[in-house]
């Protein structure tokens, strides 16, 4: 696992210092730099290994930042970093969490009445003194004071994007070793959620000491927190890792176990009781001729993350029936395996039962990317890039859709009609550069009752139009829902882009009616987004299950602004399972043939 995210982190952290501080300038050169550091696809500590020249190849990374970067890879710190954070001593990510709430606005409360974190911002705001600070008042109070709450929530939990590459790298690393029978990980993070708590990793092995010296040893593990026989916990870039091992003959029932959730827990396992079995993470046990056990009430599931039983009621008794793999304990009740996604008790259980799953939509079945960018607009990279990157990765076709103009763009980002027509004759000339059709597309944001920002001719010219909002996101559900509506029965867009506008610990987005969107996309010929970006994974799961009930069609997009970022459509995979979608409702399964059909309806 490469240091980039890491080293970016700590430029992003520098970049809001320094503007909280009051500095010019300098935050914009540091937060590119990140982007263009996280976005490398070369690992930066080989660079830094190679020197300073080396770093400052990277686009936007100057000596100076070149030079720090090799300072913190050989000596994990940044000494005028280290020098920013006591001069200003304060939990900057956390008070940023709160909507409205920037580095400056950090800086000047910090300086007017000493706050440095959460609890001290919203005891501020109670005793009314917020208003009081220069530039801010009764209105600006009020709205931190209803956001600390969520952002004191979102504290609480990790972002899906942000942990499971940890998880994935603990896997990889177990994955080498004799010793070990199998490995996996459980609970939320399995289920694919937007957020964790932790990661629970499983492993079967015959040994327990020596995977506990393993784990506690795995490079990855900043700090052991516990280790104990048989168990251990590690943090891991910031995330709790909790390692659980178990024989190789129970792994299948644990791994149902500690995968959850509580209420399918419950559910599968009082399914077991009524045929005179007990489910435990041991295995599948036939009590039939064990007094009591049939009759047991089935209510210790663990956490909302697959956690732990009552240990006086995880036990063997009775003949096992099932447990080395998942799908044995599934079977064994006379159920289809249920995949990890759906297990939230909300029909699964009895379609399980039935033979009614459905065959969910699975990563290899995307054929392109329908919402992508390029530095025409906020990406990082050419259109060229961006295709060849596509084709790298076995796309069948391409589409760039970057910003058009309107409400939610700064700075200068967005595309008119003029800079729509000019970017047309580049991507004509881009498509003789690569062996993949590159459909020219754009997203068009959607104004606050509706409308779009593009004119109607431009629209109709195009490939293809995402239409997402940016803007005027605190709309309550009424608002939101005429609005969204309206859009998806625009006759020229095809995608309805990110629903809610939500990012994940972040701000909470519209709240809109998503059965009346859902019926609307619809009734209208529009497909609605699962953006993957791990930052939204928007529409999620309910929204998507809404969409599909519907009858409306899923577009699965990365929202890419530079190649790395097209490996994210997994993440908008798993969420468009979690909604129970199959391939043949996603749109961008389809061939370029059955893509420009749905288009043109």
């Amino acid at each position: 696992m490469s240091r980039n995210d890491e080293v970016a982190t700590r430029l992003e952290e520098f970049a809001d210092l320094l503007e909280a501080t009051g500095v010019e300038y300098k935050p914009t050169a540091y937060r590119r730099a990140a982007e263009n550091v996280r976005d490398h696809p070369a690992p930066i500590e080989g660079l830094a290994a190679e020197g300073e020249d080396a770093v400052a190849e990277i686009d936007r990374v100057g000596d100076a930042i070149a030079a720090k970067i090799v300072e913190y890879v050989e000596t994990g710190a940044i000494e005028e970093l280290t020098d920013l954070r006591e001069e200003l001593p304060v939990d900057m990510a956390g008070l940023t969490a709160v909507e409205g709430v920037g580095p400056k606005t950090v800086g000047t409360l910090y300086d007017a009445l000493g706050i440095t974190d959460l609890d001290e911002l919203e005891a501020a705001a109670e005793a009314g003194e917020i208003r009081e600070v220069s530039g801010f008042g009764a209105k600006t109070e009020q709205n931190i004071l209803d956001n600390v709450p969520f952002a004191r929530e979102s504290r609480e939990r990790t972002r899906l994007g942000d942990a499971r590459p940890v998880a994935d790298d603990a896997l990889a690393y177990f994955a080498d070793r004799d010793d070990v029978a199998a490995a996996e990980v459980c609970g939320s993070i399995r289920r694919w959620k937007p957020t964790i708590g932790d990661i629970d990793l499983l492993v079967a092995s015959e040994e327990r000491d020596p995977i506990v010296d393993a784990f506690t040893d795995w490079p990855a593990a900043d700090a052991t927190i516990e280790a104990g026989t048989g168990k251990a916990s590690v943090r891991a870039d910031g995330t709790r890792v909790d390692l659980r091992i178990v024989d190789p003959d129970e792994f299948g029932a644990a791994l149902q176990y500690f995968t959850g959730s509580r209420a399918h827990n419950v559910a599968v396992r009082n399914r077991a009781i009524d045929r005179d079995l007990k489910l435990n993470e041991y295995g599948l046990f036939d009590v039939s001729d064990v007094d009591g056990e049939g009759s047991e009430v089935a209510d210790a599931d663990g956490d909302e993350d697959g956690g732990a039983a009552e240990e006086a009621d995880a036990t063997r008794a009775g003949d096992r029936v099932a447990g080395e793999s998942e799908d044995e304990v599934y079977r064994a009740l006379d159920m289809d395996p249920v995949p990890p996604e759906l297990r939230e008790d909300r029909g699964e259980v009895a379609a399980a039962a039935e033979g009614r799953l459905p065959f969910l939509v699975e990563p290899d079945d995307l054929r392109g990317d329908l919402h992508t960018h390029t530095d025409w607009s906020d990406g990082g990279f050419s259109v060229v890039e961006m295709a060849a990157a596509a084709e790298e990765r076995g796309h069948d076709y391409h589409v760039v859709t970057d910003h058009a103009t309107g409400p939610g763009m700064v700075g200068g980002v967005g595309l008119d009609e003029d800079d729509i027509e000019e970017q047309a004759a580049a991507i004509e000339e881009a498509r003789d550069a690569v062996d993949i059709p590159i459909l020219h597309g754009i997203e068009a944001n959607i104004d606050a009752d509706g409308g779009l920002s593009t004119d109607d001719e431009t629209l109709a010219a195009l490939d293809i139009v995402v239409a997402s909002p940016h803007a005027a996101l605190g709309q309550d559900a009424d608002a939101a829902t005429e609005r969204l509506v309206r859009a998806v029965a625009h006759p020229h867009v095809d995608v309805l882009g990110h629903p809610t506008g939500r990012l994940i610990n972040e701000r909470p987005g519209l709240d809109p009616d998503i059965e009346a969107v859902a019926q609307a996309a619809a009734a209208n010929g529009t497909a609605i987004e699962v953006n993957a970006n791990p930052a939204r994974l928007d529409a999620d799961g309910e929204f998507v299950r809404a969409a599909i009930e519907a009858g409306a069609t899923i577009a699965v997009n990365t929202d890419a602004h530079a190649p790395r970022e097209l490996d994210n459509a997994r993440y908008g995979v798993h969420t468009a399972r979690r909604g129970w979608a199959e391939a043949s409702q996603v749109l961008n399964a389809r061939s370029l043939n059955g893509l420009r059909s749905f288009l043109l309806e």
